[in-house]
C-alpha cells in the first residue's frame, strides 16, 4: 500500500492542467510516516485518485509527479520502469537514432514524464544524472530497464548538489561493470566527436545543439568563423565540414580546447584550418580585429541559475552580444543561444535587441531556435523549454 497525499479541493487545477510539480500549499494532509523520495499516491476528496510520484520533504515542492491517471497502477514494479523508458527510447529510435547519429537525450526529465533523471547515450554507453531522492531509490531499476533495451556500460554523472541538497546517495562512476574505457567515439550527422563522460561537461556533450549546429553548416561554407565558449568544438566541426574557410573556437578551459582539436584531427580538419584559443571570451571579443568574421557564434553557459541572478545575467548577454554586433563584418551572421531557464524566449530577445540598438547596426532575425527533438517539451510544463536562440543578419 503506497502512502496517500491529499490535496485541497482548491488547488486541483495545477493537477487537473498536469503540471508535474506539487506545492506545499496545495496539500490538504500528509501522512505522517513517509520518507524523502517514497513513491506515492496523490488523491482527492474521498480517496478520488489524481497520479503518483515522488515525495520530497522539505521543499517547496513536496512531489514530484511521474503519472497522472485515475486509474489504479503500481508504479514500484520493474514492469513499469521498463516500459516508461521503452517508451522514449522508442521514440528515439524512430526520429532521432540514425546510421548517421548515434548520441542523443534518451529521458529528458518531465519532458518524458519522468522527474529527476537525465540520460545520454553515447553510443554504446547510457550516461545518467540522478537529480532527486526519489529516482536514487529506483536506480537498480532504471539500470535494468536500460539494458534491457541493450545498454550495458551505464555511467552515473550526478551532480554534486544533488547529493548535497537532495540526499542523493548512488554514487558517481560506472553503475554497472567497468568494461571499456569513459572516452567514446559517436557520429552526429556523420560528425565525429570524442565525449568523455567521466571528466567532460554535463553528461560528457551538449547535446541540446544538434539542430542548431546543422543550421550552422548552412551559413559556413567559405567563411570565416569564431565559436566561442566552444567547449568540444560542436559548432566548429560543423562548420568546417559544411567548407569554412577558417575556424577558431576559443573557450577558457584548456582541457576543453585540447578536446576540440582532437576533434579537428579526427574529423580530418589538421591542415590549419582550424585554431584554438585558450581564452576569457569577453576578452577575446574586446581584443579581436573588426570586420575578421562572417559568423559568430555566442553560446555561453547558463548566466542565470536562480531568479536573483537575472538582472546580472541580462547585463552580461547584453554586453556579450553587443561586443559581437560592434565587431562582425557587415552582411555576417550572428548565432546566439540561452540556456538559462530563468531568462525566457522574450526577455532574451529583449536583451539582443537592446545590444543591437547601442551597437547602431540594422539586424534583422533569420531564424529562432530551441532544443531538438530528443529534449521534448512537456506541453504542461512549460519550465522544460530551456534553450533559446536567435539567428542575427547583421547590416
Amino acid at each position: 500500500m503506497l502512502e496517500k497525499i491529499y490535496i485541497k479541493g482548491n488547488k486541483l487545477k495545477a493537477l487537473d492542467n498536469r503540471h508535474p510539480w506539487v506545492y506545499s500549499g496545495a496539500v490538504a494532509k500528509m501522512p505522517e510516516n513517509i520518507e524523502d523520495g517514497d513513491i506515492v499516491e496523490l488523491v482527492h476528496g474521498q480517496d478520488k485518485l489524481i497520479g503518483y510520484g515522488f515525495y520530497a520533504p522539505g521543499n517547496q515542492i513536496v512531489c514530484r509527479v511521474f503519472e497522472y491517471t485515475r486509474k489504479p497502477i503500481d508504479p514500484t514494479t520493474q514492469e513499469y520502469w521498463s516500459e516508461k523508458i521503452a517508451k522514449a527510447y522508442a521514440m528515439r529510435k524512430a526520429h532521432v537514432l540514425s546510421e548517421e547519429t548515434n548520441c542523443f537525450r534518451l529521458i529528458h526529465g518531465e519532458g518524458d514524464f519522468f522527474p529527476g533523471l537525465i540520460a545520454d547515450v553515447y553510443n554504446d554507453l547510457v550516461s545518467v544524472q540522478i537529480l532527486i531522492k526519489g529516482v536514487d531509490k529506483i536506480a537498480p531499476m532504471i539500470i535494468k530497464a536500460l539494458q534491457e533495451i541493450g545498454f550495458e556500460r551505464i555511467y552515473n554523472k550526478s551532480k554534486e548538489i544533488s547529493k548535497r541538497l537532495e540526499n542523493v546517495e548512488t554514487p558517481k562512476g560506472w553503475l554497472t561493470e567497468k568494461t571499456g574505457s569513459p572516452k567514446v567515439e559517436v557520429l552526429e550527422n556523420g560528425v565525429k566527436f570524442m565525449v568523455d563522460v567521466e571528466t567532460g561537461q554535463k553528461t560528457g556533450f551538449f547535446l541540446d545543439q544538434r539542430d542548431a549546429r546543422s543550421l550552422v553548416a548552412k551559413y559556413s561554407k567559405d567563411a570565416r568563423v569564431l565559436n566561442t565558449f566552444s567547449y568540444s568544438g560542436g559548432f566548429s566541426m560543423y562548420a568546417l565540414k559544411a567548407g569554412a574557410k577558417l575556424v577558431h573556437s576559443v573557450d577558457a578551459s584548456q582541457p576543453a580546447i585540447d578536446l576540440c582539436n582532437e576533434n579537428a584531427v579526427i574529423n580530418g580538419f589538421d591542415n590549419g584550418e582550424h585554431e584554438g584559443y585558450c581564452a576569457d571570451v569577453f576578452e577575446h571579443l574586446t581584443k579581436m580585429q573588426p570586420n575578421d568574421y562572417d559568423v559568430v557564434i555566442l553560446d555561453p553557459p547558463a548566466f542565470a541559475k536562480s531568479a536573483k541572478a537575472v538582472t546580472a545575467a541580462a547585463r552580461g548577454y547584453k554586453q556579450l552580444n553587443l561586443k559581437a554586433l560592434r565587431k562582425i563584418k557587415p552582411g555576417g551572421i550572428i548565432f546566439t543561444f540561452s540556456c538559462s531557464q530563468k531568462i525566457d524566449k522574450d526577455l532574451f530577445r529583449k536583451i539582443v535587441f537592446q545590444a543591437a540598438a547601442e551597437a547602431h547596426r540594422n539586424v534583422r532575425i533569420l531564424h529562432q531556435t530551441t532544443q531538438p527533438n530528443c529534449h521534448p517539451i512537456n506541453i504542461f510544463y512549460p519550465e522544460n523549454e530551456y534553450l533559446k536562440g536567435l539567428v542575427l543578419f547583421v547590416e
